[in-house]
């Protein structure tokens, strides 16, 4: 299991990484699978918080797409109701969102929080409306192949007395594996009639290398868009082979663009490239 923490102070000693991981993680350093259980034994040793999460809303609403090395920032919005007498000053409460991997956040195989804490306003005297922000990292080892797919959402508040509450199935959203295409018509340019080869590959991240490999049996679909106009229509489906390579022909018929897309599949995401101009004369 993995979890990335909170690590901002909210001021001075306060941090929600004081909280939930061993004093001896760096700010802002990778996640390195730690424990769930080790992570959280300060928070669960304290008295639960009378703080609720609710209306969480992820990347608003969209999938959440991960290539190999760039950090993916994800926003969350959130309302978080409490107690009336809870001290909320920024020197004693903190609290931040979370995804997780799993049925529950204490049986959860991965769980990703917000590196600083959320920021919130208050609607009332009870109320606040926040929000925040979870930066995935694929470089620093976040995510594993096996993550890709439905994640739950969540929140985790604390203050600093060490009294804490977390709080699970807030809510889902899609993690998935980023996916590429590349096209390739030839020859260009070509004759009315004659045969056109179009080939191209389609590929996607693996999370446990860092790096994009062949995806292999997967439906893809040729288009074509006629010079001059908006719009792409399909021509034809066709499987990418076991390394991801994509081949088919089409008859030459007039000047435009080629391309391919993938629908994408419940751990990918789809992609479309761009197209390819072919010159028919």
């Amino acid at each position: 299991m993995r979890i990335r923490a909170t690590v901002a102070a909210v001021t001075g000693a306060l941090a929600l990484s004081a909280l939930v991981v061993p004093a001896a993680q760096a700010a802002d350093s990778p996640s390195d699978r730690l424990p769930l259980s080790s992570a959280g034994t300060t928070a669960t040793a304290a008295a639960e918080l009378d703080v609720t999460f609710s209306n969480m809303k992820v990347n608003k609403g969209k999938r959440i797409t991960v290539g190999t090395t760039a950090k993916v920032a994800v926003p969350v919005t959130y309302t978080l109701t409490h107690a009336a007498d809870l001290d909320i000053s920024a020197d004693n409460f903190a609290n931040g969102p979370l995804i997780y991997r799993g049925s529950s956040v204490e049986s959860a195989t991965n769980v990703l929080i917000s590196d600083d804490p959320g920021t919130c306003t208050a609607v009332s005297s009870t109320v606040l409306n926040c929000s925040g922000v979870i930066n995935i990292r694929p470089a620093d080892g976040d995510l594993w192949n096996s993550d890709a797919g439905t994640w739950k959402a969540g929140g985790l508040a604390v203050t600093a007395d060490e009294d804490a509450k977390w709080q699970g199935d807030l809510g889902t959203t899609k993690v998935l594996r980023a996916a590429r295409l590349t096209v390739n018509a030839a020859p260009e340019p070509v004759r009315k009639g004659r045969t056109i080869t179009v080939t191209g590959k389609l590929s996607r991240a693996n999370w446990d290398t860092n790096a994009y490999a062949g995806y292999g049996g997967q439906k893809v679909v040729l288009q074509f868009r006629k010079k001059g106009t908006t719009n792409y229509t399909n021509v034809k489906g066709i499987t990418s082979t076991s390394t991801g390579a994509l081949k088919t022909t089409v008859t030459a018929s007039s000047d435009g663009y080629y391309r391919f897309t993938f629908a994408g599949t419940a751990t990918t995401a789809p992609t479309t490239v761009a197209g390819d101009f072919v010159d028919v004369q």
